[in-house]
């Protein structure tokens, strides 16, 4: 009897001990990232810092998505992942700030980070044990999200609170449908970059968090 493994079984085994190597890599920086955007978001409100604008922020954003993206092979990638997710951090802070200044802030604050944390944790765990292939979500995602985001620059330019309350409750569908599309992608080997993966659930999570507050915001009267 032959007891030499197959080349097809080899081929599966190695594929297996590489995916778990990019959930391992991506969720260990995908947790030291979140750490130091906290830390940045709360030296921003520390310092009672101002926030950029819409164009500083968008243009900081894009650009260091693409170099991240550009450099996600190399040790600068890794750099640039800190400089984005540091970033949102500090454009985080003064956006917290304000919503703490209102009445029930912080229980909003609360919650919205409670919510961010159970829906993250709920979808993974639920991709990772399922094992689902969420493929099919990707071409619906990148259209929906392209969407939300010219339909939000217009509720800024335009002034209209209930179109952006609209944008809001999009973005948390979207981003619940990002997180699950990207954690199957992970489990199936359609992302074998940790740094990109890191960069996806990190958008995802950091939109779901200020989407939520908003929704509060405005469902309490407040926005």
């Amino acid at each position: 009897m032959n007891t030499q493994p197959t080349t097809a079984a080899i081929n599966l085994q190695s594929r297996t001990l590489g995916t778990n190597k990019v959930i391992r890599n991506t969720y260990m920086l995908l947790s030291m990232t979140l750490l130091f955007s906290a830390v940045m978001a709360g030296t921003s409100m520390a310092l009672n810092l101002p926030h950029p604008g819409l164009f500083i922020t968008l243009g900081g954003y894009f650009g260091l998505l693409f170099l991240t993206s550009k450099y996600r092979d190399s040790s600068l990638g890794l750099a640039f992942v800190f400089a984005l997710t540091g970033f949102m951090g500090y454009t985080l802070g003064p956006m917290l700030n304000a919503y703490l200044g209102l009445p029930n802030g912080d229980q909003m604050v609360m919650n919205a980070l409670g919510g961010t944390g159970a829906i993250f944790l709920g979808l993974s765990g639920y991709a990772l044990t399922s094992r689902k292939d969420f493929s099919f979500m990707g071409g619906f995602l990148i259209v929906g999200i392209l969407v939300a985001f010219l339909a939000g620059l217009g509720a800024i330019f335009f002034e209209m609170p209930a179109l952006s309350l609209a944008v809001s409750a999009m973005f948390v569908l979207l981003m619940a449908g990002l997180i699950l599309y990207e954690t199957s992608n992970i489990i199936h080997g359609g992302e074998t970059n940790y740094i990109m993966a890191t960069v996806t659930l990190y958008v995802s999570i950091y939109n779901l968090f200020t989407s939520l507050l908003h929704l509060q915001s405005a469902l309490s009267g407040d926005d």
